[in-house]
C-alpha cells in the first residue's frame, strides 16, 4: 500500500467512525448536578467527600444482636478481581467466613460486592465470573478508533451485557431482603462531570424494585468497573428541577481505589462515635481485600493500548491504595475497629498482558483460594504505618517496597 492510499484509508475510517461517535450530551448546570437524583428518588447516593453531616443523615447500619459489626471493603483491580473471588471462596471453605454487616466495592470489587454481600450461596457464581473466560471476551475485538473518535476501545454494551448475565430481578430481591435487616451494600463510581466519587446505596436501589431499579443497579455496577480508555463510561439518567439529563460515570478507582470510610473521617479527622471505643470481644471488624499488589512488581509489557492502559491504571491504583490504607489503619485504631488486610503478595509471579487473560485470572483465583484456606491470609498490623505513608510521597531515595508485618489471624466466627 502506498503512503497516499494509506492516508486515504485512514481518512475514510475517520469519517466513518465520526458518524459512530457518541451523540452530543444535553448541557446542565452545576446547580442542577447538585440537586440531581436518579429515578427522582432521594437517599440512594451521596458524595464521598461530603461533610460529615451528610453521612449522619444516611440510613444506619444495624448489626444483629450478639454479632459484631463486620465490614468488608473490596478494592478495584481489573482482572485482579479473580484474587478477591478466590479469597472469598477459600474463606468459605476454611469455615471461618462471617456474615458481613456491610460490604463496599469499587470497580472489579463492585462486581464482586453483591455476591459477597449475599454470602457463600453465590460462591459458584463468583468463580464463574472470574474463571470462565467471560472477562477475556470483554476485551476481544477492540475498536482501534474508539479512543480517538469515541469514548474508549470498547463501548458500553460489553460491560452491561456481562452485568446483565449475572444480575437478575431475583438477585435484586434477595439484596432488598437483606437490606431490610439493616445490612448495607455500597458501590463507588466516579462522576466525571463533577470530578467526585459517588457512594451508591445499592440496597436502597434494590428496595425500590421493578425494571427501573434493576436497570439503575446494573448501570451503577457497570459504571464502577468502566476502566477509562478501555471501557466507555456509563450514562446514568437523572432528574433535577423538572429536567431530565444524563451524568457520565466511570470507574470508581479514578477517585477512590478502595472505599472504607468517608473522607471526613479518613482525611478530616472526624469520628464515627464520641468517646473511647469499648475494647470488648464484639468490637467492629474491618476486612479490606486489595485485588492487586501493594509492592511494585515487574513485567515487560506488550506495546499494545489495552495492556498499557491497564498497567498504567494498576500503577495509579497501587499508589492511591496505599494512601487510603494508611488513613484507614489510623481511623480503625481510633474508632476501635479490628483491622484485617489481604492483598496479592510478591510470592505470585507477575504475568504479561492486560490481566484479563483467562489463564492469568484462573491462576490468581487459585492463589487467593489456597491462601484463604491456609488460615493465615490477613495482615492485622501495619508494622511501620509511617513508612507506608512516606512511600506514597515522591522520594528520590525511596526504593524499598512496602513490607507490612503479616500475622496469622483468623477472622471471628
Amino acid at each position: 500500500m502506498t503512503f497516499r492510499r494509506f492516508l486515504l484509508t485512514l481518512s475514510l475510517g475517520a469519517v466513518l467512525m465520526s458518524g459512530c461517535a457518541s451523540a452530543p450530551r444535553m448541557a446542565f448546570t452545576e446547580a442542577e448536578e447538585m440537586a440531581a437524583q436518579p429515578t427522582g428518588t432521594p437517599g440512594i447516593r451521596y458524595w464521598a467527600d461530603a461533610p460529615v453531616g451528610a453521612f449522619q443523615g444516611a440510613r444506619h447500619v444495624v448489626a444483629e444482636p450478639g454479632r459484631p459489626f463486620v465490614y468488608l471493603a473490596l478494592s478495584g483491580g481489573g482482572g485482579g478481581g479473580a484474587y478477591g473471588a478466590g479469597l472469598l471462596n477459600g474463606w468459605t471453605q476454611s469455615g471461618t467466613r462471617p456474615q458481613f454487616t456491610m460490604v463496599s466495592g469499587v470497580s472489579t470489587g463492585a462486581l464482586i460486592a453483591p455476591f459477597a454481600f449475599l454470602g457463600p450461596d453465590y460462591d459458584a457464581t463468583l468463580k464463574q465470573m472470574y474463571t470462565s473466560g467471560d472477562a477475556a471476551r470483554l476485551i476481544g475485538h477492540p475498536n482501534i478508533f474508539g479512543p480517538i473518535f469515541g469514548p474508549a476501545l470498547f463501548g458500553r454494551a460489553k460491560l452491561i451485557n456481562l452485568v446483565d448475565r449475572y444480575l437478575s430481578a431475583d438477585l435484586l430481591a434477595a439484596i432488598a431482603r437483606e437490606d431490610h435487616k439493616g445490612r448495607r451494600l455500597e458501590v463507588v463510581t466516579t462522576n466525571l462531570d463533577a470530578q467526585r466519587a459517588v457512594i451508591w446505596d445499592m440496597g436502597a436501589i434494590a428496595d425500590i424494585g421493578g425494571p427501573k431499579a434493576l436497570k439503575l443497579f446494573r448501570e451503577v455496577l457497570a459504571a464502577s468497573a468502566s476502566v477509562p480508555v478501555i471501557f466507555a463510561p456509563q450514562l446514568i439518567e437523572v432528574e433535577a428541577n423538572g429536567r431530565t439529563f444524563q451524568e457520565l460515570h466511570a470507574d470508581g478507582t479514578v477517585s477512590a481505589p478502595i472505599y472504607t470510610l468517608p473522607d471526613a473521617i479518613l482525611f478530616g479527622g472526624k469520628t464515627i462515635v464520641a468517646g473511647a471505643p469499648p475494647p470488648d470481644a464484639n468490637a467492629p471488624v474491618l476486612f479490606v481485600i486489595v485485588n492487586g499488589r501493594l509492592d511494585p512488581g515487574f513485567k515487560v509489557l506488550p506495546n499494545k493500548a489495552v495492556a498499557i492502559a491497564a498497567q498504567s491504571f494498576v500503577t495509579m491504583n497501587r499508589v492511591g491504595a496505599k494512601a487510603v490504607l494508611a488513613q484507614t489503619y489510623d481511623a480503625a485504631k481510633r474508632e476501635g475497629f479490628a483491622f484485617h488486610l489481604s492483598y496479592v503478595g510478591p510470592d505470585l509471579a507477575e504475568r504479561g498482558g492486560s490481566g484479563f487473560e483467562t489463564d492469568a485470572m484462573r491462576e490468581l483465583y487459585g492463589y487467593g483460594y489456597d491462601k484463604a484456606r491456609s488460615g493465615s491470609f490477613w495482615v492485622t498490623r501495619l508494622a511501620e504505618v509511617q513508612t507506608l505513608k512516606e512511600a506514597i510521597a515522591p522520594s528520590a531515595t525511596q526504593t524499598a517496597p512496602i513490607s507490612p508485618k503479616e500475622e496469622p489471624a483468623g477472622p471471628p466466627k
